[in-house]
């Protein structure tokens, strides 16, 4: 999704990609990519011997690769397997082939620790100890995955799961907009060493938004409420990495506070999509 769009935008900027694909990568989204002008290059962040390869030649990293949610598979792709053992490899296979500047997409930091957030961690304290050029990107929620039918909040049946009280305001982004601040930190002297928190423009709380949802949709919603005890007895039981983690991004979600964006806003001069917009696009879709 946000690499995706990050090749879209390189593309446009004029910019030299070379993208790194699993062997069980969706044919027609690799040739997307090669309709981009992306040359393409096979490999695992699992396997060593193919991110050294890789990473040759290369003027900078900008990742978001993950193996949540879409490509978890118990005790092969995990948050331990994928998104720490094979980002510590990406980042010492960077460091042997001299890369520039390394561009990591993790996310703002949460009350509970799981799998997910931990491995995350782990890959950050790295990144800033190694001597590699490094942008750590702290993207809040992004809106087109927690504004979505997939956590419950389903629009286009005019139901909203909230989590928690639904009162703390969260500034949402879009990882279109993500997509823009990895591709605006390239050479940039404001990402060098440094951990951008990002969200977007206005600071809604779930109610809030269900309001803005309902105005676009035309309809009201039926709201149902899951209490942070509910979510915390979840993460207590959860036993799986990934269930551990979606529990810990819900209790982190309930609990949310907007990021201050004021000096990234600075640096980073980039039109941030809206709430409102974002529900108008998926409203009369």
């Amino acid at each position: 999704m946000v690499g995706r769009q990050i090749c879209h935008l390189l593309a446009a900027d004029g910019r030299l990609i070379r993208a790194f694909v699993r062997a069980t990568a969706d044919q027609a989204k690799v040739n997307e990519l090669k309709s981009l002008g992306a040359s393409v290059v096979q490999g695992d962040l699992r396997d060593p011997d193919s991110l050294h390869a890789a990473c040759q030649g290369v003027s900078a990293i900008v990742t978001t690769a993950s193996s949540m949610p879409f490509a978890y598979r118990p005790g092969e792709n995990t948050p331990q397997t994928t998104d720490q053992d094979g980002y510590l490899s990406l980042i010492e296979a960077a460091q042997g082939a001299g890369v520039g500047q390394f561009i990591y997409t993790s996310f703002v930091q949460y009350p509970v620790s799981f799998p997910l957030q931990d491995a995350k961690r782990a890959v950050e304290d790295r990144l800033r100890n190694n001597g590699l050029t490094y942008t750590i990107l702290q993207p809040t929620y992004f809106m087109e995955v927690w504004l979505s039918p997939a956590v419950g909040f389903d629009y286009a049946n005019r139901k909203a799961t909230i989590y928690g009280t639904g009162v703390n305001p969260i500034r949402w982004i879009s990882f279109q907009d993500v997509a823009q601040f990895a591709v605006a930190s390239l050479d940039n002297p404001a990402a060098r060493n440094a951990t951008l928190q990002l969200g977007g423009p206005d600071a809604l709380n779930p109610l809030e938004v269900v309001g803005i949802f309902e105005q676009a949709c035309g309809d009201p919603f039926e709201v149902q409420h899951v209490p942070v005890e509910a979510l915390q007895g979840q993460f207590a039981a959860a036993t799986d990495p990934m269930e551990k983690s979606f529990a810990g991004l819900m209790i982190g979600l309930a609990a949310a506070q907007p990021v201050d964006l004021s000096a990234t806003a600075k640096s980073f001069p980039i039109t941030l999509k809206t709430v409102q917009e974002y529900a108008h696009e998926v409203s009369n879709s």
